[in-house]
């Protein structure tokens, strides 16, 4: 059997997260580090699961050794630090423990790109659409190989509507959002990564929000694979084991899913998705999230997990996609008995 890769962070939350975790399977065996065991959905693509805190790097190093693991790849920013402390010591590829800290911690990255004199933007500037380049960095190359449009909720929360992917994106050749992107690698000490880049478009340029070095997250591995064929998740695992993955696209197509949230705050009371959702054209796959007796939060304020449900369609042009997207929500019914106001004494 090949040498598994350990995933921090992965098997939990949303089961957005089963196809990259199936993609990295597909690669290699995955062992799973967490003190919690991992949800329902994910065990089917864990080889093992080793309950450990990977905070403890000498202790989880050396539980580990007996798995003699290929590679160390962290699944979310708050085990970025661990991931490179245990490849490390296990003497494996990996971040350097200080771009790993940065990257975790949005004042010290904006500090650090701000002293390469990378453009950044503030977080809670909401003036400009924010896009995120999908981006492989091989050695000293950087390819950018989509770009994900996304399209924001009200303030505060500003949870993600919708995501979208376009092969033909034209801003995938606009030379000052790959600059902002390669200096950003370049101020990181990026190699032999897969990084989430995440940019707002402002009428001065692009500038530059937040790096990610690990697969993004909410399904933008599966838009990316149906709309360009690249397989972000496995090549993340090829790269933290020290191989070079093959990132040409092999199609010209566009995908794009949406989220519903409660209109209300509450429990949520019925929810129902209409099976003939399945047959609509360009329809990739519509899931509930939620079930009948869960709280749930509205928005401005509602998170990921208040999303009732998801859906993804798959066409040629991003106009397509959305019609798709805007027939399938006709097909899911949600209720949600408010919560009861607390008067002010």
């Amino acid at each position: 059997m090949a040498q598994p890769v350990v995933l921090l962070g992965a098997g939990r939350g949303e089961i957005c997260g089963e196809f990259p975790l199936a993609r990295v399977a597909a690669a290699r065996p995955v062992l799973l580090v967490d003190p919690f065991p991992p949800a329902r959905w994910a065990r089917p693509y864990a080889t093992a699961h080793l309950a450990a805190d990977p905070a403890d790097a000498e202790r989880t190093a050396g539980a580990l050794r007996r798995h003699s693991p290929a590679g160390v790849l962290a699944w979310s920013p708050e085990y970025l630090p661990a991931a490179a402390r245990l490849a490390a010591r296990l003497g494996l590829p990996g971040l350097p423990y200080e771009t790993a800290v940065t990257c975790a911690d949005p004042p010290a990255l904006r500090a650090l790109l701000d002293r390469h004199r990378v453009p950044t933007a503030d977080p809670a500037d909401t003036e400009g659409e924010p896009v995120s380049a999908e981006t492989v960095v091989l050695d000293d190359e950087v390819r950018i190989v989509a770009l994900t449009r996304t399209t924001p909720g009200p303030a505060p929360a500003r949870s993600p509507l919708r995501h979208g992917v376009h092969a033909h994106d034209g801003l995938l050749h606009n030379r000052f959002l790959r600059q902002c992107v390669e200096r950003a690698v370049c101020a990181l000490r990026l190699t032999h990564t897969v990084a989430h880049i995440t940019l707002r478009l402002t009428a001065r340029g692009p500038r530059v929000l937040g790096v990610a070095p690990y697969p993004p997250g909410d399904l933008i591995t599966l838009l990316v694979e149906r709309a360009t064929g690249v397989d972000l998740a496995g090549a993340a695992a090829t790269l933290a084991t020290g191989g070079l993955p093959d990132v040409t696209p092999t199609r010209q197509r566009a995908a794009a899913v949406q989220f519903a949230y409660p209109a209300v705050t509450g429990r949520l009371t019925h929810l129902h998705l209409d099976p003939a959702a399945a047959d609509e054209p360009c329809a990739e796959r519509m899931v509930l999230t939620r079930r009948p007796g869960d709280p749930v939060t509205a928005a401005p304020h509602a998170g990921i997990t208040d999303r009732l449900a998801h859906w993804v369609a798959t066409a040629d042009t991003p106009a397509q996609c959305e019609h798709a997207l805007r027939r399938m929500s006709h097909h899911l019914t949600a209720t949600v008995h408010p919560a009861p106001r607390i008067r002010a004494a």
